[in-house]
């Protein structure tokens, strides 16, 4: 009998993840040539988050739970998920009802059909203009960076074979981005859709800070492209004002009362010092995360965890 292991990365999800775990129970009781197992992972959530996972845990063997010593940040703890969970099938979704858990079938029955990886497809997305909005630049930022191909639609709900997820987690650098990791391991890729719901309360969790911060994951772990342009930039810049440079010195042969123009100067030394700086930047920005990855900085720590053999 085949496996299905659901990770579900947790913060401020009291209130909704009782109904998200009672929404598998009841569609995986549909599904009884499986059996399956729940992976919560608690990302050092401020509110009672971790003891909604205790009870659960403690009603259930089949449901384990994670608690982080500190917010690492939902990628980082579907990282941890993934290196616990042990399924034929893994399932990745949110802890606020949004994603459908009861549609979870169309995804199992993608991967059964041969693919490698699935992601739900959102027909109406419920999300606000903010999350929208972030969602498009990262589709934008996938496709550019990452090669991710123009029709495939990236969600938080998708599934991947074992053999992809043990690829996945051999990843241990310090800033782990999920989607990259994806595409880095297969080809073989899906969409199917599902319905998309309100969200049932609260608000995203993402704030402008940590889409930048995700956005910055995603470009500067998996691709050297960034650079690449900006060599590109920096060589156009400087053509141009090679160009604008020859430019004044005939302009001054055919009219010598023609002024030097301080505007245009400080202009030009504004621009390029602006380029400069974005250039050194950016180096700067790879520099400091192979760095940080060269001390070791972990992509998780675990404060305690819940119906696990081995408490390691």
């Amino acid at each position: 009998m085949k496996k299905v292991s659901f990770v579900i990365p947790c913060y401020r999800s009291e209130h909704t993840l009782l109904h998200v775990v009672a929404e598998i129970e009841e569609k995986m009781k549909t599904l009884e040539q499986y059996e399956y197992d729940i992976f919560l992972v608690n990302d050092c959530s401020p509110d009672n988050t971790f003891e909604v996972i205790r009870r659960l845990c403690g009603e259930k063997s089949y449901i384990k739970g994670i608690d982080f010593a500190r917010n690492f940040g939902q990628h980082s703890a579907l990282m941890a998920g993934l290196r616990h969970c042990d399924g034929d099938f893994i399932v990745c979704l949110d802890d606020d009802g949004q994603t459908p858990a009861d549609e979870v079938d169309k995804l199992i029955n993608s991967l059964e059909e041969g693919y490698d990886a699935v992601y739900a497809k959102y027909e109406h997305k419920q999300h606000s203009a903010f999350r929208n909005l972030g969602s498009k630049v990262n589709e934008i930022m996938t496709r550019m960076m990452l090669g991710k191909p123009k029709d495939l639609y990236i969600s938080s709900y998708f599934a991947v074979k074992k053999f992809v997820a043990a690829d996945m987690i051999r990843y241990e650098n310090s800033y782990p981005y999920v989607i990259g990791l994806v595409l880095r391991a297969t080809k073989r890729i899906a969409n199917v859709t599902v319905n998309h719901r309100e969200r049932e309360e609260g608000s995203s969790g993402y704030t402008l800070k940590k889409l930048i911060g995700l956005w910055f994951n995603g470009f500067t772990a998996f691709s050297v492209k960034p650079l690449r342009i900006a060599t590109g930039i920096g060589a156009l810049s400087a053509g141009i004002g090679f160009l604008y440079g020859l430019f004044t010195i005939i302009k001054r042969f055919v009219n010598p009362d023609v002024p030097m123009g301080f505007s245009s100067t400080m202009s030009a030394i504004v621009f390029f010092g602006g380029m400069i700086m974005l250039m050194l930047g950016l180096i700067g920005e790879y520099i400091g995360r192979i760095y940080i990855s060269l001390n070791n900085s972990p992509q998780y720590v675990i404060r305690e965890k819940i119906n696990f053999d081995e408490q390691v």
